[in-house]
């Protein structure tokens, strides 16, 4: 018999996780979708232990709504709510670009500028989530280098609660090429440490999301209403 070592059980539900999370990002588990705890659990091979605890990691990302008497069910915010979170969030990463030209270290924007050409090679990458998450990782860079445990910490409770509307706004093609440019002069005014310049453009790229997210959550309610 091979010796293997354990999955930790925190492991399991990490993965378990993203497993969901993926599916939610992707529509395949809707917006006020039940998730019955015990299907689910035989459906992926696993305890109801490990899948809870996932299931408690996507309710504190937002992804998921969970109640003592009910099964787990994707959480379904308002246009309203989403455009509150960007909101805050592009002032957040706003504060974070002005910091980031002060207390970046040469390195640190060096591989801040590999992943923003990471991405440029990667446009016509078809897996959406993975392009999603070199996007990311590109603004999560940037928050991380500005040494602020404050900030960074408040930075991850929205950045975790709008990843599903982030994706959405950022899956269209025309999207992609738009954070193209962005992220090139993001990455531009943090080697020139210009503060206006990255401050700006990455406040102003978040609330362009919003006017995006508001065409999806459009585009959501017209085929809902022509299902009905």
């Amino acid at each position: 018999m091979i010796d293997l070592p354990s999955l930790p059980r925190q492991r399991l539900g990490e993965q378990i996780a993203d497993v969901l999370r993926e599916q939610i990002l992707l529509g395949q588990l809707p917006p006020g979708k039940n998730i019955p705890e015990r299907e689910t659990a035989a459906a992926l091979g696993v305890s109801r232990t490990p899948l809870r605890e996932g299931l408690l990691v996507l309710e504190s990302e937002g992804l998921i709504e969970m109640s003592p008497s009910k099964s787990p069910v994707v959480a379904n915010p308002s246009f309203v709510e989403v455009s509150h979170l960007l909101l805050v969030q592009s002032a957040l990463e706003g504060l974070a670009g002005e910091c980031a030209c002060d207390a970046a270290t040469q390195d640190e924007i060096d591989r801040i500028e590999a992943k923003h050409r990471m991405m440029l090679a990667n446009v016509e990458e078809p897996d959406q989530i993975k392009f999603f998450q070199i996007d990311m990782s590109f603004h999560e860079a940037i928050v991380a280098s500005t040494k602020n445990p404050s900030l960074i910490k408040t930075h991850k409770q929205y950045h975790s609660r709008l990843w599903r509307v982030r994706f959405l706004s950022a899956r269209d093609r025309s999207a992609r090429d738009k954070a193209m440019i962005d992220h090139g002069r993001i990455a531009e005014g943090l080697r020139l440490r210009d503060k206006e310049q990255v401050s700006g453009e990455m406040r102003d790229h978040l609330r362009r999301a919003i006017d995006n997210v508001r065409i999806v959550f459009s585009e959501e309610e017209a085929a809902t209403a022509s299902d009905s």
